[in-house]
């Protein structure tokens, strides 16, 4: 089977393109400004390369094509940020501030990939009663591209995470036409959703430990998510807690599984007050959504935040993807992150796509 070439711009720690990676892909170049994910990315994708670049910057493109060779460049997969559109607004699409999604439109123009995915936050299909996602749709297909936009909830494709994203797919007009996944897991399934427990139950609790950043297993794998999290993974990396203030631990002690703030005594965690401020998680269902290390998430059973395993255990990280830089660092990585097998369906539809357009070539 042919193995398609793709580069991964706005890529982060590289969970979309990990995802792409387990489905088949050759991942070549992914670009970042932040040098710590970059780190992260060029661990774990080996053979690629992280460039730390300025997408908004023509430059970048011909660095990017140097990189890349003389080998073709199949799929590119973004996560550009919008929050530009915010402040300008549909009609100023073209604004400087919307540079660096205008960039990944621009880069899909001079590269005519065979396809693409772009992935943003759900609240963006609303934006302007949807004005932008149109203008994103409509430029696409003035390109040549059969375009569609839905947004996906991870739990749906095996990861134990309500996480919901944005996902536009692009398909040249010559190899086909876009299609999404359907669920696999959950309601009108034959498969439950996989949970908090599913997740990281067999990980060490760090009651009376902070740990270290190496270390081996505790116990057996107690769940099939468990047994693919650890494949042939021998070492347990990331696993570091959190040692709170003892009126953290207090609080949090309070909170019920699958509680909040609204459960606390009155006068009490009062200094933090929002939708998602002292929340523990369920271990009997999917995680809220992984956050960047706010400390509002909690842990299911023990009194502190998950560790940077846990969380990317939640993301559908395997257990041999080392996470580089500070602590603070590596949760960002985390929370930003698409959840890798969340990625891997989406490149295994591009795939079908793909190898139907070579069948009846």
């Amino acid at each position: 089977m042919e193995k398609f070439n793709a580069i991964d711009l706005f890529c982060g720690a590289g969970g979309l393109s990990l995802g792409f990676q387990q489905a088949g892909f050759n991942i070549l170049v992914g670009v970042d400004n932040d040098q710590a994910a970059l780190d992260t990315f060029e661990y774990n994708h080996k053979g690629a390369i992280g460039l730390n670049a300025d997408l908004s910057m023509q430059e970048t493109f011909e660095l990017i094509l140097k990189t890349a060779g003389d080998r073709n460049i199949d799929v590119i997969i973004a996560g550009p940020p919008c929050q530009g559109f915010s402040l300008t607004g549909p009609r100023n699409f073209d604004d400087p501030r919307n540079q660096l999604y205008l960039a990944v439109i621009e880069m899909v123009k001079q590269y005519q990939p065979k396809g693409f995915i772009i992935e943003n936050v759900p609240g963006m299909a609303n934006m302007y009663e949807g004005l932008v996602k149109e203008e994103v749709l409509r430029r696409f297909k003035e390109m040549n591209y059969n375009i569609d936009c839905k947004i996906l909830k991870a739990c749906d494709y095996g990861v134990p995470q309500m996480r919901k994203r944005l996902i536009f797919m692009g398909v040249r007009n010559d190899i086909g036409e876009p299609n999404f996944p359907n669920p696999v897991f959950g309601s009108g399934t034959e498969k439950p959703y996989r949970t908090c427990r599913d997740a990281i139950s067999d990980l060490p609790p760090r009651i009376n430990e902070i740990g270290k950043n190496e270390d081996i297993y505790s116990g057996p794998a107690l769940t099939e998510y468990q047994k693919m999290m650890r494949g042939n993974c021998s070492v347990l990396y990331n696993h570091v807690a959190t040692d709170h203030k003892p009126f953290v631990k207090e609080t949090i002690a309070l909170v019920p599984e699958g509680g909040n703030y609204k459960n606390l005594p009155a006068g009490v965690g009062e200094s933090r007050k929002f939708h998602m401020a002292w929340t523990r998680l369920d271990g009997n269902a999917p995680a809220r959504t992984v956050d960047t290390g706010h400390r509002n998430l909690f842990h299911y059973e023990l009194n502190r935040i998950p560790t940077v395993r846990e969380s990317a255990r939640i993301q559908s990280f395997p257990d041999d993807f080392v996470f580089k830089g500070t602590r603070t660092k590596q949760d960002r990585q985390v929370g930003n992150a698409v959840p890798p097998l969340l990625g891997q369906v989406l490149a295994e539809e591009l795939l079908k796509i793909f190898e139907k357009r070579c069948s009846n070539a």
